[in-house]
């Protein structure tokens, strides 16, 4: 009879400690370690759970008192009579301040980690992560203030400049009034969230496969054909993380929006003319003074904050897992 045709035997069917050692719980203290992993992971899925019910439990109280349309209404008088309050204006701001946000500090934060890693010396690229990193660590308070007393007032040549050449399109067109804008929210939220970014993706573009950027350059290739037919493709989920965790800091950011934006009740079709508002500095700027009904529907508010946090989480993570390609270990 032909080797080829003898029926491959079966393995041994695996005993009990063999079972447990792949699952990795044959001593007490890997079986102590992932019950407190599991508890871990547990427990912060029940306060999630908890946030969400308690805000969605106050949201329905609010609710139920609002005369206006909750999405659509541009009012927000929760305490007249009767309450009115919708989040129309807020989630205008909110996403329109986050996006100017994204737009400006992605693309920097990738080029200035592009830079570190793989352009400039190692005495020269080692001080500039220290200065990004550090960045990081600055308070909001420190850039509301900074945003306040320095970026706002030297925003008028730049808003000038804009609605010279771009004002035609209305979107940045200006009428001369002071810069407290989205715009100008937009340009220091991308500061706040650059040293997030760039630290990320320099630690993802570190890990990309040494051997398949040799062998580019081996063939001829040039240091960007490198770059963009090696690192990139490997760091393309690595960025997108990073991208996503500054954004959820945009998404939230209240005390530096709180002191340079000038809010109003109220969207303009020019992101460079005073109004609208965000979550987070809406409620900041009203809880103290709000009444019972007032600070329900800036918990209803909140609901919503949360909600669009966890979808745009949840939109990265499918967007990450789509890549699986790109995330493996360095070669």
């Amino acid at each position: 009879m032909d080797t080829a045709d003898r029926p491959t035997p079966r393995p041994p069917p695996a005993t009990t400690e063999q079972k447990r050692a792949a699952r990795g719980a044959t001593r007490p203290g890997d079986r102590i370690f992932l019950g407190l992993s599991r508890g871990s992971g547990i427990f912060v899925l029940a306060i999630m759970a908890a946030i969400a019910a308690f805000l969605t439990y106050r949201t329905v109280l609010a609710l139920s008192e609002n005369e206006a349309n909750f999405f659509t209404s541009f009012d927000w008088n929760p305490s007249g009579n009767p309450p009115e309050f919708g989040i129309a204006v807020l989630v205008y701001g909110t996403i329109v301040s986050s996006v100017i946000a994204m737009l400006i500090a992605v693309p920097i934060s990738v080029g200035i980690a592009l830079f570190i890693t793989h352009y400039a010396p190692r005495r020269l690229g080692g001080p500039i992560a220290y200065v990004i990193d550090l960045l990081a660590a600055v308070p909001s308070i420190v850039y509301g203030l900074w945003g306040a007393l320095v970026l706002v007032p030297n925003m008028a040549g730049l808003y000038g400049w804009l609605d010279e050449y771009l004002g035609w399109t209305g979107i940045l067109e200006w009428n001369g009034g002071a810069p407290r804008s989205l715009f100008t929210v937009g340009i220091l939220l991308a500061l706040m969230i650059l040293p997030i970014i760039t630290s990320v993706s320099r630690e993802v573009f570190r890990q990309a496969p040494q051997m398949h950027q040799e062998a580019a350059l081996a063939l001829g290739a040039t240091r960007w054909e490198v770059i963009r037919m090696s690192v990139l493709p490997f760091g393309r989920s690595g960025v997108i993380s990073a991208s996503m965790l500054g954004l959820g800091r945009a998404l939230g950011e209240t005390m530096a929006v709180a002191m340079v934006l000038s809010p109003s009740f109220d969207i303009n079709a020019s992101l460079l003319d005073p109004g609208g508002g965000t979550f987070a500095q809406n409620i900041a700027s009203k809880f103290n003074e709000a009444t019972v009904m007032g600070r329900d529907a800036l918990i209803a508010s909140g609901l919503v904050l949360f909600v669009i946090t966890l979808l745009v989480n949840g939109g990265a993570r499918l967007i990450i897992a789509r890549r699986k390609e790109y995330s493996g270990a360095n070669a």
